[in-house]
């Protein structure tokens, strides 16, 4: 039996039809991964720049508690002196927060972390005191401040007895005017 004309017609049609659905589909799936793409960029950039703010916001942060730590120096250690006169040293091996004096003449480097200190900060720390006893006759100590540290951090500072690390936290006072 041989199809018809109007047979033949229909299943042009038919095909016709379904080669629009399909293209229909595909440009739809093109325009969601499409949409699905801006929206990842779009989550991507967002989380930069609240990145780069948390960042900058570390950084003011690390720069005022620093601050009032030289203006406070006497609370961590009795007879600490300031060394840099309220800048931060650079050394081959990077930007030390604060090198002190204390009371037996040792230099002492001292780290801010601002929130949780990792085991990479003692590793930096002994960079700088390795650095520091190159020139120097005398010991060289080194002290991280953290609001906390982590368990590979606290392990790290053990195996070097000239490292000790301290937790930092605020008290308020108000005076009324």
């Amino acid at each position: 039996m041989s199809p018809t004309p109007e047979g033949t017609a229909r299943s042009l049609k038919a095909w016709a039809t379904i080669r629009s659905k399909a293209s229909e589909k595909e440009k739809a799936i093109a325009k969601s991964l499409e949409l699905a793409k801006l929206t990842k960029d779009a989550a991507i950039a967002s989380e930069m720049l609240a990145t780069a703010d948390a960042k900058k916001t570390a950084l003011s942060f690390e720069y005022n508690l620093q601050r009032a730590f030289r203006e406070n120096i006497e609370q961590l250690e009795k007879g600490l002196v300031i060394q840099e006169f309220g800048k931060e040293k650079f050394v081959l091996s990077g930007r030390m927060h604060i090198l002190a004096i204390d009371v037996n003449k040792a230099l002492v480097v001292i780290e801010f972390i601002v929130g949780t200190a990792v085991h990479d900060v003692i590793s930096q720390l002994i960079s700088y005191m390795g650095e520091l006893q190159k020139g120097n006759n005398g010991p060289v100590r080194g002290i991280v401040i953290a609001r906390d540290f982590t368990a590979r951090a606290i392990a790290a500072s053990e195996a070097v007895l000239s490292i000790e690390l301290r937790k930092y936290g605020f008290s308020f006072s108000f005076k009324k005017m």
